[in-house]
This record gives structure tokens, sequence and C-alpha cells, in this order.
């Protein structure tokens, strides 16, 4: 039976091989591609058309944007944008984005949970194609539409996933999205908290734990050498657990290791930084909250998290052959 699988793409490829990727994956049976906007480095929307352009069936998603750079008329034509380049392929996620880079430009996430609800019911109404008025604490609106006036003017069916890590947006994600972008260095049981929070915001809304799609993000790490393949993903995580303490708290690892690594790690992190701290990343944490290895061991780490709720895997290549992880996973 054929398995659902997805590839996220970051900053780490030059972005014309990463046109490539796409279409091998495509190739290979994968079901979507995933674009990263995280750092201050690579943004979604700019990848995400060239992906559209140059494939024919695979969707693109973005994995993810945040609710608080981008005011809501444009989020919206933005997107419209998108589907009408690649009509019923494309993917909002969309997360509550991060601090200290939220602060460091300049902008306030109070009360998050508000925010993104404000976010995605209004985003949800344009795509619909509604007249719409608001006035909430984030988003004021008047009688503002998408006004198409060459194209398609019926609405448009760009399912909206959260990507949610902390509990209250978890159960809110099940609630008023279509699905859940889960996150990644987490073990594969951490999901099962994830599933009990979906399907109480799921129940407020009238739906079931199957009605949301369940995508998550698995960093994947494959290798012919074990050995390299877990080195490659231990530099990765000692710049994330420093960079994003929400992450290591997920994924079960001390405070005083993610102070230790952030004593050393600059902002951004240089090589040289990162070289010095990966050695408080174990290899029992890599083996616990990525797939890395042989193309055997990555593959049975998938499908733990397969087992544990996760509707499609979104494989997030870590150095190494990219297309090798592509044929790892590869449905036809």
């Amino acid at each position: 039976m054929k398995e659902r699988v997805a590839l996220y793409l970051q900053d780490a490829h030059d972005l014309r091989d990463g046109l490539e990727y796409v279409q091998y994956a495509e190739k290979k049976g994968f079901e979507a591609v995933w674009q990263a906007e995280s750092r201050l480095v690579r943004d979604a929307i700019v990848p995400m058309a060239a992906y559209a352009a140059v494939t024919e069936k695979i969707k693109v998603g973005s994995g993810v944007i945040n609710n608080w750079t981008r005011n809501i008329g444009l989020l919206a034509s933005t997107f419209l944008t998108l589907d009408d380049l690649a009509p019923n392929r494309i993917i909002c996620g969309i997360g509550a984005w991060w601090d200290p880079l939220a602060k460091n430009v300049g902008i306030t996430r109070s009360k998050p949970l508000l925010a993104m609800k404000e976010t995605v019911t209004v985003l949800k109404r344009l795509l619909a194609m509604e007249r719409v008025t608001f006035h909430g604490e984030f988003i004021h609106v008047d009688g503002i539409e998408l006004d198409v006036v060459h194209g398609r003017r019926e609405p448009r069916n760009v399912q909206v996933f959260i990507g949610a890590t902390g509990d209250m947006m978890m159960e809110m994600a099940g609630e008023i999205a279509d699905g859940v972008v889960m996150n990644y260095c987490v073990e594969p049981e951490y999901n099962h908290k994830a599933l009990e929070l979906l399907a109480e915001g799921a129940r407020k809304a009238g739906k079931t734990l199957d009605d949301i799609d369940r995508p998550q993000l698995v960093v994947c790490s494959v290798d012919h050498d074990h050995d390299k393949a877990i080195d490659t993903t231990r530099e990765l995580l000692t710049q994330y657990l420093a960079q994003q303490p929400h992450i290591a708290k997920a994924s079960g690892v001390s405070m005083e290791t993610v102070a230790e690594i952030q004593s050393i790690l600059g902002w951004p992190a240089t090589h040289e930084q990162i070289q010095k701290a990966k050695h408080f990343v174990s290899d029992d944490v890599v083996m616990r909250v990525t797939a890395s290895g042989t193309p055997d061991e990555a593959r049975a780490k998938v499908h733990e998290y397969v087992k544990n709720g996760c509707t499609c895997p979104i494989l997030y290549p870590v150095g190494g052959d990219v297309h090798l992880l592509i044929d790892t996973f590869a449905q036809q």
C-alpha cells in the first residue's frame, strides 16, 4: 500500500537545486513539499511559487510562515496567487513564530492564541471569497474581499494548517484549522498528548480527530555510514536546542544542557561554535528525536512516528545526499 510522505526544504541548498529535488520527489511519489521560513534567511513564498511552477501534481506548503509579519489582506492575496499557479495544490502552514527573533525585529507576540485565531478565521473567510468585516484585537478589516476581476472567482481550496507546539495552540488547531503541522525533534511518543489535545479541540467544533490531518516534521539524516548520519544530525540539534528552547523542552533535553549550549553559541551561530558545543548532544538524544542512520534505520524510525499518530511524515534532509533520502522513502 502506498504511504503518504512529504519533503521539507529549508536553506541548506542552492535554490535551483531545490527545484530539482522537488521534481525528483514528485517523480518518486511524494505527496507534498513544504518550504521552511524560520531564521532570517529564505522566505517561503518565492520557493513555493517556483516549486509550483515546475511540477504537476505535488502539493506545495509553507512550513511554516508566521502570523505577525504579513497583513491579512496580503496574506490572503498571496495564497490566492499561489493557488492560481497550482490550483488545489497549495497549503498554508502558519505558526506563532518565536523569540528572540520576533522581538529582535520589533514584534511583541502578545496573546499568541488570540492573534492566531483571528488570522486563521479571517484568512479562511477571504479565501472562501467572502466579503469580510472583522474587528478583533489584532485584525481590523472593513468590507474587504479578494476582488478577482480576471481569473477564477470561485472559493479557493487552500487548506490552513497550524504549526503548533504548545498545548493550547495544539488544542486550538484541532478546533479551527484543517490540520496541524506537528513539530520535529520530539520522541514519537510525544504525539500521544498532541492527539488528545487535537481531539479535544476538534470536539469543540463538532469534528473528530480523523478530520484533522497531522503531517509531522521529522529530522532525517540518511547515509550508508551510520556514524556520519548521526554526526550530521548532532550539529543541527545543537543549533536548534539553543535557538528554540520550546523544542528542547518538547525533546526532553534538560534546561542545564540548553544553557551550556547557549553559553557557547552566538546569534547567528557560527560553524566553529556549533563544533565546540555539539558534544553536549548525545547519540541517545539524536536517535530518540530524529530519524538518523542508514536507510533501514531511518525508515524504521519514521514508521514509529506514523504508528504514533503522524498522518504524513515531512522529511527534513540534514546534510548528505537528498536523492538518497528521497529514494529511501520512494513510493514508486
